[in-house]
C-alpha cells in the first residue's frame, strides 16, 4: 500500500512538474513598456507648463464629479495661495461666515466635525489642507491609456 501511495504522489507530482514548465515555456515574455521616454542615464527634461483651465475664481462654472464622493475639483487658479498653520487662503471664500458675501461654494460640514464626531465652530484641521484632496485642473494628457467612464452624476 505505501508503495502504491508513493507511486501515485510521483506520478502527480512529475504531471504538475510538466504542466508547470510546459505552461511557462509557452506563455509569450513581452517587453514591460516603460513611462520613461529618455534613457536613464540622460537628463530629465522638464514637463511643459500647462496652463489651468479656471483664471479668477467666480468667473468660471464648476467642474463636474466623475465619480461618487469625489471632492469638488477646484475651478480657478491657486497660483500663490498660501495655506500653512497661520492662514488658509482658501477659507477667505469659502468658510462658514464669508462664502455667501463672495458668493463662493461653502465647505462641506463634515470639515467642521473632528474624528471624535464633535462639531467645531472653526474648519478642524484634520481637513485645513484644501489641496491635499481638492485640485485645479489643467488640460493634461493621460500618461497612459484607461478606459475610465463618468458615472454623469450633477454636482
Amino acid at each position: 500500500m505505501a508503495m502504491r501511495y508513493k507511486l501515485i504522489v510521483t506520478l502527480a507530482a512529475v504531471a504538475l512538474s510538466t504542466i508547470f514548465f510546459a505552461s511557462c515555456a509557452t506563455t509569450p515574455v513581452e517587453k514591460p513598456h516603460a513611462l520613461r521616454l529618455n534613457q536613464m542615464t540622460a537628463e530629465d527634461q522638464a514637463p511643459a507648463l500647462l496652463e489651468y483651465q479656471g483664471k479668477t475664481p467666480g468667473e468660471q462654472e464648476k467642474i463636474a464629479r466623475t465619480f461618487e464622493q469625489q471632492p469638488p475639483l477646484i475651478p480657478h487658479k491657486i497660483d500663490g495661495y498660501r495655506i500653512d498653520f497661520k492662514k488658509n487662503r482658501c477659507l477667505e471664500c469659502h468658510d462658514r461666515p464669508n462664502y455667501k458675501e463672495e458668493n463662493a461654494p461653502k465647505i462641506g460640514d463634515s470639515h467642521y466635525i473632528d474624528r471624535e464626531g464633535k462639531e467645531l465652530k472653526h474648519i478642524w484641521m484634520g481637513r485645513y489642507n484644501c489641496n491635499q484632496c481638492h485640485v485645479p485642473q489643467a488640460d493634461a494628457q493621460p500618461l497612459v491609456s484607461n478606459t475610465f467612464q463618468s458615472i454623469k452624476t450633477g454636482n
